[in-house]
């Protein structure tokens, strides 16, 4: 297979600056597209719809951390191993992130969102509108294994927590 190359059309503005897994809903987040490529009119229309899927880059993984194969999520023992492409984490071949967010607001080359999973300075390389037409057919369905590693993920932290 030949390579392809892809050129970011903007960054991630955000208050998270590791890679933590967990509490996401209490991060501020928003992407400002590159104003050498984009005027604001590439995010015109967009805010009649409620969310937007982002795919980035993972840039900050290192390539001696990539995974080809399988591994126990999140390296616990007491989930099954599942190959990379039957996870979602960050080590991933091709280092791309993909996330539902909803739209907060729109700002010049500015869009601001709620969920957007990637910690400050992340490469995006696209945004698409999230259409009902192009969500699932059918019942989704995935392992326990998921719905405990997900139960964090998106809580926003207690502010009265001493955690």
């Amino acid at each position: 297979m030949s390579p392809h190359t892809l050129t970011p059309i903007g960054i991630v503005r955000s208050t998270r600056k590791e890679p933590l897994d967990d509490d996401w809903d209490s991060v501020d987040a928003h992407i400002e597209l590159d104003a050498e490529q984009y005027e604001a009119q590439a995010l015109s229309g967009l805010e009649d719809f409620s969310h937007v899927e982002v795919l980035y880059i993972f840039d900050r993984v290192k390539a001696e951390k990539i995974v080809t194969g399988a591994r126990h999520p999140r390296g616990r023992k007491d989930w099954p191993k599942a190959g990379i492409f039957a996870q979602r984490g960050k080590n991933r071949p091709n280092r791309i992130g993909a996330t539902v967010c909803r739209i907060l607001k729109i700002d010049g080359l500015s869009l601001h969102l709620e969920g957007l999973d990637a910690i400050d300075g992340s490469p995006v390389l696209d945004i698409k509108p999230v259409m009902t037409a192009f969500l699932p057919r059918g019942d989704v369905r995935e392992p326990q294994w998921v719905t405990e590693v997900m139960a964090d993920y998106w809580k926003m932290q207690n502010p009265e927590s001493k955690d």
